[in-house]
């Protein structure tokens, strides 16, 4: 659901100077504690404790002198005296005292010198990054360098150059490990009221003030506000970083984990797992360590080669030098249940399950990613590929789930250098040391840059697309760092997602909406012709800049919801919301920022007809707010506020005029839009208690119900509670939940999980069922199955797309006492990611991106491009499989007026045809499908059509099979010639002759010239001519044709007008001879006749094939 948008940004340090700036800025040396030496080489016994950095160094100090708020860094503790870690660090004074003198300063980083690793905060505020001998911190929006550090000689031949880099989850100290072992900390404070480069005008006039209706120009507050882009209303933060402490690490380090509230370091020799805390513990200890052979979970004679860590999981996995991946949880003394069996070991500090043993050295692990959003670990393995296992719970139930594949060799691609997953778990990134690749959540390949010209990106200077050395989601993941492989410089791409990210409704499915970092795109091709919404232009996206003023504080969008018919959209950032019409192209946004910074969207938002409803927080009460789009937005204008006892999970409609909504206390509750005194309320009838069935309640990311037809029209709205099966997508696992009585008369639900690995689903019932817009036959009896697809349940798993044509089976096959096996899904490979269901199209709508190369530009970028997949021809073939010809008729007779139909039979019968082909053994006529297939066609008057066509299409061996099932060629030549499909008729010469059916000079060609000629379609004459002509390289068969031709023209012309027979000779003379002697081509003749599979047809087509030569934007290998 993520795809690369254009050229990334590029940002690098420098120090040289620029015209305007005489001066270079000056960046510190630090010593890291070390004696530094004065001008003359004396030492200076006055540690260097000041990091600061600001552009005027001299002002910090007293900006920090007297601080407003709590200092973000805690007091430096006393470094602990263990075995393996020895402290170094000098004794140092604070800025306050008469002792402390500044470390001098430097006008001039290292040039060039690459960037080996990248932080980025918990936040998303600002990231750090280091190279060899220098820190940099940076500020995420605008991009700016904050502050950078340059460690002096001294410190680097003491302690080594850097070679990683950590940062803490609050920002408040990051650290930095070095090639001889020790952990250099420095601390991070910022004033929160403090700004740099803050532009000022004095004397200025026509601001262009914030207004509540415009089309996404500027529109401001404060004239500076002009400079500043998305995220970018804060302005450029001032911090200082100082030198905190060294420690050394005697036993060797191997990786190192920063948390919370420790350091944990993972050591060589003994190998062992040791915790620093930031702080002492109530107890005044700092440290414990916990040996590797002490630990009966973990492999013997292994160290702990990398460690990663999830917040929200409280899960950290270990990657041991054997190539085992295990999953680690922190014991906590203070957590020690008194109850348990048996008591807790003191000096037991962790807990772990082996989840990943390789099978051989290529299944070695090296990188680790834990996705809390889906509850899944991806594991990077030396042969490249990704192994991703799904997380059950905590007692080491962690299952494999499915293997992500590179698009390349793993020699091409490289060793594995980094592996991320976005914020939201539905996109997983990949870095190789030549290359980078992007998948879905459930393995769906989205993008890469394997593919591309690396001696044109080298050209460029673009070692993003060459290699990565480490990468990071930033804003919301609308963004991506990159940093390459040896090199100084930073990339800033930009991503565009789908909308169900941020907001799981109804219309984000069934209407594509891509949102980026500034911008909503639409695509409009619903309503238009059948042909011109499957095309790849650009005009059929309809793209919306976010209003700048908006984007400014409230950057980044984590919403966008659009309305069931497309024509509004609305979109919600940190704070507030704002809403837009497709058709006038404006946006609405609040008049009052104090109004807008009031709330925040939590839960989602979704449209009733021109009605915004918005679940929102304010101040610590939760709402559903209910905004017109033809009003004002200001704090008094919501037509209707509903309040909710609990914070708010989602929201969805359903149906005509229902809203469910679903809390954090596991309550689904049931309102009704009624409209009163000319607005619109909410009006609650109804709520479910989920206690027991639903254990967590934030894993709930999709919801909707189906109720009885019964009930749907005739019943009371009241009681759809108690008659409504829910569906629930909670991580990958689609939930359905069937309502029963219990013996008592209590209400209950019978859960059956019915899918796996879902990435989405998509309820055709949530939707004004969109259909064909033919008229449809006589319905089916009573009791058939599959009238239409109005009750199916699409669903995509990351590889196949898959439907239940009608959710009455699946929910019968729960309503028995003993559960039966799920009713067969309709499968549907497809080579793009598909985004939503056209139903009244027959099409599935995706996009794909491709990085665009170029000689006469310098740099690449990337485009996306709409694809389709034509989905019918596989239902119908489910139907025909299922042996239900009725419903795969009636369905096919909905679909018949679409231009492309003929097309999607073709498709179907060529596949069908193939593989009957290729069974071994046969299958029996009475199992065969090639039959179905061709009696389903025969209710269509493209038959004969289609059938030339596949004809055209396949090999000459697979004729006999499709022919042991249809008419002799002869009677389809001449019902051909009865419908007067004369290029039809022309397809089955070829057959006749290619069965040696064909005598020369046959009956067949003379009445089929003879008819062309009458009808006067030269082209068709030409092709028969040199069809004949190639029969025999004398001429002689056509001659010999011509002269039955001539005698049949004068007996046609006696009853007729008069035909001049001297012209039929000279149009239809026999054609030259080439100079090898063979005569010419023929596009009739065997030596024309097409076996590659190509979907091209200009000159064989029949004029009634009005879709046999649609190839362009459908996807029917």
């Amino acid at each position: 659901m993520y795809w690369p948008v254009g050229t990334p940004r590029i940002y690098a340090t420098t120090s040289a100077a620029t015209a305007g700036q005489p001066d270079p800025v000056r960046f510190l040396i630090s010593h890291d504690g070390l004696p530094r030496k004065d001008s003359a080489g004396a030492e200076d016994h006055k540690p260097d404790r000041s990091s600061l950095l600001s552009p005027n160094p001299g002002s910090a100090p007293d900006a920090l002198a007297a601080p407003q708020h709590p200092p973000l860094t805690p007091i430096t503790p006393t470094t602990p005296q263990t075995p393996a870690i020895k402290s170094v660090e000098h004794d140092y004074h604070d800025e306050t005292s008469p002792d402390y003198a500044p470390g001098p300063y430097s006008t001039g980083l290292p040039l060039r010198e690459p960037i080996l690793a990248l932080c980025v905060a918990r936040s998303g505020h600002l990231f750090v990054v280091i190279t060899a001998t220098s820190m940099t911190v940076w500020q995420t929006k605008p991009t700016v360098v904050l502050a950078a550090v340059v460690r002096s000689r001294a410190s680097l031949k003491s302690y080594g150059a850097n070679v990683d880099l950590l940062l803490r989850p609050d920002t408040a100290i990051f650290v930095v490990r070095t090639s001889l072992g020790y952990l250099i900390t420095y601390s991070i404070a910022t004033d929160a009221d403090s700004r740099v480069y803050k532009s000022q005008f004095p004397n200025h006039v026509n601001i262009q003030r914030r207004r509540q209706s415009h089309t996404g120009g500027p529109g401001h507050a404060a004239p500076d506000q002009i400079f500043w882009g998305p995220g970018e209303g804060s302005g450029v933060r001032d911090i200082s970083v100082r030198f905190r402490m060294v420690i050394k690490v005697d036993a060797g380090i191997e990786s190192v984990l920063a948390l919370d509230d420790e350091l944990v370091v993972a050591t060589k020799k003994p190998a062992a797992a040791q915790c620093i805390r930031w702080t002492p513990d109530s107890s005044g200890s700092q440290t414990s360590t916990e040996l590797l052979s002490r630990m009966t979970w973990i492999g013997k004679k292994v160290t702990v080669k990398e460690m990663t860590h999830d917040r929200p999981m409280n899960l950290s996995t270990w990657v041991t030098s054997d190539g085992k991946a295990y999953a680690v949880q922190r014991i906590s003394g203070e957590k020690h249940n008194p109850e348990a069996a048996e008591p807790q070991d003191p000096k037991k500090l962790f807990k772990g399950y082996c989840f990943h043993t390789p099978q051989g050295e290529h299944e070695f692990a090296s990188r680790c990613v834990i996705n809390a959003r889906f509850s899944l670990i991806a594991v990077g393995c030396a042969d490249g590929l990704i192994r991703v296992y799904a997380a059950r719970d905590y007692s080491g139930n962690i299952a494999p789930s499915h293997v992500q594949k590179i698009p390349v060799s793993r020699s091409e691609a490289g060793a594995l250098t980094t592996l991320s997953y976005s914020p939201d778990g539905y996109c997983l990134f990949a870095g190789f040391e030549r290359g980078w690749a992007t998948w879905s959540v459930y393995g769906k390949p989205l993008s890469s840059s394997f593919h591309a010209d690396h001696a044109i990106a080298e050209g460029n200077g673009e070692e993003w697309i060459s290699g990565i050395q480490d990468a990071s989601w930033v804003g919301g993941a609308c963004e991506i760092l990159l940093v390459g492989r040896e090199h100084e410089a930073i990339w800033l791409l930009e991503m565009a997602r789908s909308g169900v990210t941020g907001c799981y409704s109804s219309a984000n499915l069934f209407r594509t909406v891509l949102q980026s970092t500034s911008s909503v795109m639409v695509y409009r091709g619903y309503d238009l012709p059948d042909l011109t919404s499957i095309s790849a232009e650009p005009f059929l996206w309809h793209t919306a800049r976010i209003p700048a003023a908006y984007l400014m504080s409230q950057w980044p969008i984590k919403c966008t919801a659009i309305s069931p018919d497309g024509r509004y959209l609305a979109v919600a950032g940190r704070r507030g919301l704002a809403h837009y019409s497709v058709n006038s192209s404006r946006w609405k946004t609040f008049t009052s920022e104090a109004v807008e910074n009031d709330f925040q969207v939590r839960g989602g938002m979704c449209w009733y007809q021109n009605i915004l409803v918005a679940a929102v927080e304010a101040n610590k009460s939760y709402e559903l707010r209910l905004y017109s789009r033809e009003a004002v937005l200001d704090g008094t204008t919501s037509q209707h506020v509903q309040q909710m006892p609990a914070p708010i999970v989602l929201i969805t409609p359903s149906g005509e005029d229902s809203l469910l909504v679903y809390t954090y206390d596991n309550l689904l509750y049931h309102f009704l839009f009624a409209p009163v005194g000319g607005s619109t309320k909410l009006l609650q009838v109804g709520h479910i208690a989920f206690h027991g069935i639903v254990r967590s309640p934030a894993r709930v990311r999709g919801l909707s119900w189906i109720l009885p037809e019964h009930q749907l029209h005739d019943g009371d709205p009241s009681q759809d509670v108690a008659h409504a099966s829910v569906l629930f997508l909670v991580d990958g696992k689609l939930v359905l939940l069937r309502p029963s009585v219990s013996e008592e008369g209590n209400l209950k639900y019978d859960m059956r999980v019915i899918a796996t690995n879902v990435e989405y689903y998509a309820s055709m019932r949530d939707q004004p069922f969109q259909g064909p817009t033919t008229q449809t036959p006589a319905r089916l009896p009573a009791g058939g199955e599959g009238e239409d697809l109005r009750n199916s349940l699409w669903i995509f798993d990351g590889s196949e797309l898959k439907a239940w044509t009608d959710m009455e089976l699946v929910l019968n096959a729960m309503s028995t006492e003993s559960a039966r096996e799920l009713p067969s899904t309709v499968s549907m490979p497809v080579d793009f990611y598909p985004l939503s269901i056209l139903p009244g199209k027959a099409i599935v709508l995706g996009v794909e991106t491709d990085l665009v190369q170029r000689r006469d530009v310098n740099f690449s970028f990337f485009r996306f491009s709409i694809r389709t997949h034509l989905f019918f021809p596989e239902v119908l073939r489910f139907h025909l499989v299922e042996n239900r010809p009725t419903q795969a008729l009636h369905l096919a007779q909905q679909y018949q007026n679409l231009e492309y139909f003929a097309h999607g039979l073709e498709i179907l019968l060529h596949h069908v045809l193939d593989e009957e082909v290729d069974a071994n053994p046969s299958p029996a006529p009475e199992e065969a499908i090639l039959p179905r297939v061709l009696s389903l066609l025969s209710s269509f008057k493209q038959y004969l059509d289609i059938v030339v066509q596949c004809t055209r299409k396949t090999e000459v061996r697979s004729w006999r099979t499709l022919f042991a099932y249809l008419p002799p060629p002869q009677e389809l030549f001449e019902e051909s010639l009865q419908r007067g499909s004369l290029k039809t008729a022309g397809g089955y010469l070829l057959i006749l002759h290619t069965f040696d059916e064909l005598a020369t000079a046959s009956e067949q060609s003379v009445r089929l010239l003879t008819r062309a000629m009458h009808e006067e379609d030269w082209e068709l004459c030409k092709e028969l001519a040199r069809f004949l002509a190639a029969l025999d390289e004398t001429g002689g068969t056509l001659r010999e044709a011509m002269e039955m031709v001539n005698i049949r023209t004068r007996q046609m012309s006696a009853g007729d007008t008069p035909v001049e027979n001297n012209g039929f000779v000279t149009m239809l003379e026999v054609p030259r001879r080439s100079v090898n002697g063979s005569p010419a081509s023929s596009t009739l003749g065997p030596s024309s006749r097409r076996n590659d599979g190509s979907d091209s047809d200009s000159e064989a087509q029949s004029p009634s094939d009005g879709g046999s030569a649609i190839s362009s934007g459908l996807s029917d290998a």
